[in-house]
């Protein structure tokens, strides 16, 4: 005698168990679309997922007129499609941090965007800085005044201010609506560090912290900045004032970016080497970089100084204008390990529209070969497009 099962009709404290026990993001929305009965057992909004595998965020085509933008997926290898308005082209993405972008305005203002859920969160705006002492709207070409580190004054246009003010913004942890987070953003140009906390109408300098500007991540409840040579700067930003305190390892020559990640409670330091090219098209010079090599180095506070590391085992690494993560790739369909995914981050100016490739790819740690991303295939586009692509983690929070 056959015995059949109705799936739908499993008791709902069960189905809620075992959504609990999904940790991809994808796997919880197809659970969810079984039925109704496992819908009705599942929160629509998991809180207890891990950190997820970053979407690449797709450039806008210059042929696309609607505000769908694309996300390619390595688990899946597909793109999928948002609907973000609130991503036009007269705003600029100035980073990403656990799943939430930075998004900067033509006007002063400054918000964070969960593409997924579309939520947002309004920040303290350009206006409020330090530095900068007027903004007039009326003024235009020179709306912004600024103050510079040596006491003289500048205008700025409002173009300029979006992309060129902010380098790259990082978030102390997912701003949701319970959530007391710090945001700490990296000024080009003068190389100061800004912060704020929630609930905050204005930006504060971490006035110890100048010219520890190539990253910042947050570590075990402070912000952690490197210099051009690998020594650091630990920010305790939670009191009055701010603290600062510092790890000087011996020089690290050579290189032409750092980045910091948090790999397995350890902090790496991982070197990006770029190489120069000149292309000259209809009287245009447009300047082309791309990425030749990385160096990855382990912190040892017993000196202190950076360890070359010549494998990640199973770990990988994104890197780029989104806050640096470090993954283990056995956790992700898709992801191969001792490799670093990488974006293009290093210009401080729009380039839309320039000849040559987006600079970003695979970089095989084991023997040094760099891969193109299957979205994204060599000398597959015809100019780059700004923003550049850019990592971005899937968070339904």
């Amino acid at each position: 005698m056959s015995t059949t099962v109705d799936w739908s009709e499993l008791p709902p404290e069960l189905l809620h168990t075992i959504s609990t026990k999904l940790t991809i993001l994808l796997d919880y929305v197809r659970f969810r679309s079984v039925c109704f009965n496992w819908r009705f057992s599942a929160p629509k909004t998991p809180t207890h997922l891990p950190c997820q595998l970053p979407w690449l965020m797709l450039p806008k085509s210059r042929t696309q007129n609607t505000h769908r933008r694309g996300f390619y997926s390595l688990s899946d290898n597909k793109v999928y499609f948002l609907n973000l308005p609130e991503v036009s082209n007269r705003r600029r993405r100035c980073g990403s941090s656990h799943g939430w972008l930075v998004i900067l305005d033509e006007t002063p203002a400054v918000f964070l965007l969960n593409p997924l859920t579309r939520s947002k969160v309004h920040l303290p705006p350009l206006s409020k800085f330090p530095n900068v002492t007027g903004f007039n709207f009326y003024d235009v070409g020179r709306e912004y005044s600024l103050r510079t580190p040596n006491g003289d004054f500048y205008t700025c246009s409002l173009k300029e201010m979006r992309d060129s003010f902010i380098k790259k913004l990082i978030l102390s942890k997912s701003p949701r609506d319970e959530s007391d987070y710090m945001a700490v953003a990296i000024l080009n140009q003068t190389g100061d560090l800004a912060y704020c906390r929630k609930g905050e109408d204005c930006w504060r300098f971490i006035e110890d912290a100048q010219s520890y500007c190539e990253d910042v991540i947050y570590y075990k409840g402070l912000f952690y900045a490197v210099n051009k040579f690998g020594a650091i700067a630990v920010c305790d930003i939670r009191g009055t004032l701010p603290k600062v305190s510092y790890i000087d390892t011996p020089r690290q020559i050579g290189g032409d970016m750092q980045y910091l990640v948090n790999y397995s409670d350890e902090v790496l330091l991982v070197t990006r080497y770029l190489e120069l090219e000149f292309d000259v098209d209809h009287y245009q010079l447009d300047i082309i970089y791309n990425t030749t090599e990385f160096q990855v180095f382990r912190l040892n506070l017993n000196g202190p100084k950076w360890e070359i590391m010549t494998s990640l085992n199973d770990k990988v690494l994104f890197v780029g204008e989104n806050s640096s993560l470090a993954l283990c790739a056995s956790d992700f369909p898709g992801c191969e390990g001792n490799r670093i995914y990488y974006t293009d981050d290093y210009s401080e100016w729009n380039y839309d529209g320039v000849n040559g490739d987006h600079d970003l790819g695979v970089y095989n740690i084991e023997d040094g070969s760099i891969e193109a991303l299957p979205c994204y295939p060599r000398n597959s586009y015809s100019g780059r497009r700004w923003p550049p692509p850019i990592w971005v983690t899937p968070n339904p929070c």
